[in-house]
């Protein structure tokens, strides 16, 4: 699907402002109100949205520690990745998970109350993950640039 600039301008304000009305959307970018409702259902259509959320505050929900895991399994075999894959996606406390290339297999966004809460999540979910062999963690200390908003 090609996107124009008009398509650009109805994503970026909607990344910014997810919850706008379809009538302030039109305002925003400049379009009549059923062209621009017609163009984001085309875009929720093709998938290039993928749907809406609310953005929650960590810290207001008491998640002060965000630590990045690295994890080395201990095969690469489909079945263990799988299986890495089906019981890493049941920890709720595990924001991200991406396969990657280089010396860990894993790496994962994990948030926590604080460092004894990460230690029994450690513990109790992800050394019990199919396949681990290594684990290392890198605790954040503050978030410089966080977004969700992709350059469009």
């Amino acid at each position: 699907m090609e996107i124009d600039s008009t398509d650009r301008r109805i994503l970026v304000t909607l990344q910014r402002t997810g919850r706008i009305s379809n009538a302030d959307l039109s305002e925003a970018v400049n379009l009549s109100a059923s062209a621009c409702h017609r163009r984001v259902q085309r875009m929720e259509q093709e998938g290039i949205i993928s749907g809406y959320v609310a953005l929650l505050s960590p810290r207001k929900l008491k998640y002060q520690t965000t630590v990045f895991v690295e994890i080395a399994l201990s095969g690469q075999a489909d079945e263990l990745l799988d299986a890495f894959e089906t019981a890493v996606a049941r920890v709720p406390e595990v924001l991200e998970c991406h396969l990657m290339a280089g010396k860990a297999d894993y790496l994962l966004k994990v948030v926590a109350s604080d460092a004894e809460e990460f230690a029994r999540i450690h513990r109790r979910s992800l050394a019990k993950l199919p396949g681990v062999q290594t684990i290392h963690s890198s605790f954040s200390l503050r978030t410089v640039r966080q977004t969700t908003a992709l350059p469009v």
